[in-house]
């Protein structure tokens, strides 16, 4: 058992034991700003629900299930909703990945790779700030994943199956093509 005596700050206590995946790495390249984040799978779903109250309040939504390859669109959604959909799906997206999710406006897009991975592309350096601000900590190189899946390689799950397919039912996203196209 560790014992942290003296008066400290909560926040300094709790970086004794988060773990590496609360950093992020930031950069430009060809005048977009990118942020990456590997969080564990739980917080993963967590820093997407919460980062996407910093998008506009309609946006557009890609889903795109990598166990069936089919993939689904839908235009000027409320950002509410899509939080509250997503939300629901929260616990089986988590435990059974292979499911990519992006959410985005004309200049900002957040993406939940399959592999649960968070990508954030901007044209302006705000996200920077409101990542440290939610208490991540800005890192030059993040280590790699020990897990990396392929399309075709995530384990069929009928209860993945059916969440994709209630998130999808839920923001009335359009199909976009047949399956493995």
């Amino acid at each position: 058992m560790v014992f942290i005596r003296g008066r400290h700050p909560e926040s300094v206590i709790w970086h004794h034991f988060r773990g590496p995946g609360d950093g992020f790495s930031f950069g430009r390249t060809n005048g977009v700003f990118e942020a990456r984040l590997l969080p564990n799978a739980d917080r993963a779903i967590d820093l997407f629900l919460a980062l996407l109250e910093y998008l506009q309040p309609a946006v557009d939504v890609f889903l795109h299930d990598w166990r069936t390859g089919q993939r689904w669109t839908g235009s000027g959604l409320a950002n509410v909703d899509v939080r509250d959909a997503v939300a629901r799906a929260r616990q089986t997206l988590a435990r059974s990945a292979g499911v990519e999710i992006t959410a985005y406006g004309p200049d900002e897009q957040l993406s939940l790779t399959a592999n649960l991975e968070l990508f954030v592309y901007a044209e302006t350096d705000r996200w920077l700030y409101l990542l440290q601000g939610k208490g991540l900590r800005r890192v030059a190189r993040l280590r790699p994943r020990s897990w990396r899946l392929e399309p075709g390689e995530f384990a069929p799950s009928e209860e993945s199956l059916r969440a994709v397919r209630l998130t999808g039912e839920r923001l009335r996203l359009a199909p976009l093509n047949a399956p493995n196209d």
